[in-house]
C-alpha cells in the first residue's frame, strides 16, 4: 500500500494568502486518512471521500512532510491514469504503467466503438 503526492502546482488563493497546491492520493482510504492526520490536513478536506475520486489537495508543505513520511512522488499525469484506473477496474495500480495502460485502455475504447459502428 502507498500514498502519492504529485508534481501539480495550482495555486489557491484563501483571504489574503494565496497557497500553491497538490494532490494526495492512496491506495486505501485509511492511508489517505493516516497520512493527512500525520503531515496536519484537517480531515475535513478529504474530497470525494469513498469513491474512486478520492484525494487532498494539498500545500506544498504539507507534501514535503508527506514526503518525509514517505509517500512517493509522481506526476500529475500519473495520477490522472491511476485514478482512471481505480475508475474502471478498482485499483489505482503502479504509477509505473500508470500513463500506458490509460493509453491502451483509450485504443481498446476506440477499437471497440468503430467494431460497434460497423456493425451498426
Amino acid at each position: 500500500m502507498a500514498v502519492y503526492v504529485d508534481d501539480m502546482r495550482a495555486s489557491l488563493k484563501v483571504g489574503n494568502r494565496t497557497y500553491v497546491m497538490c494532490h494526495m492520493i492512496a491506495d486505501a482510504e485509511d492511508e489517505l486518512r493516516a497520512m493527512a492526520a500525520a503531515i496536519g490536513v484537517q480531515l475535513r478536506y478529504h474530497q470525494y471521500q469513498g469513491t474512486y475520486k478520492s484525494h487532498f489537495d494539498i500545500a506544498l508543505t504539507k507534501r514535503a512532510l508527506a514526503v518525509k513520511r514517505g509517500a512517493l512522488e509522481i506526476t500529475a499525469q500519473q495520477v490522472a491514469s491511476m485514478v482512471r484506473r481505480r475508475q474502471v477496474t478498482g485499483s489505482l495500480g503502479s504509477p509505473d504503467d500508470a500513463i500506458e495502460w490509460r493509453l491502451e485502455y483509450r485504443y481498446a475504447i476506440k477499437v471497440s466503438e468503430k467494431e460497434e459502428n460497423a456493425a451498426s
